[in-house]
């Protein structure tokens, strides 16, 4: 349970710092395929989301 607590706690400082990475993914993607504004704003959201686990889980385990 505390592993989990522990990647949580690295997720939520990491979010700030990966806005810019997921939107620099987002924007490549909408290069190669067109998407509408509320799915740009679903994809942007979970990859930021996606971003910061995996970057907790590396440091809690790394």
């Amino acid at each position: 349970m505390i592993n989990i607590a522990l990647t949580l706690v690295f997720s939520v400082v990491m979010l700030v710092f990966m806005a810019y990475p997921a939107m620099r993914i987002v924007d490549f993607i909408e290069k190669k395929v067109t998407l509408s504004e509320q799915v740009h704003n679903i994809l942007l959201i979970s990859i930021t989301i996606l971003l910061s686990l995996l970057i907790g889980l590396f440091l809690k385990f790394a």
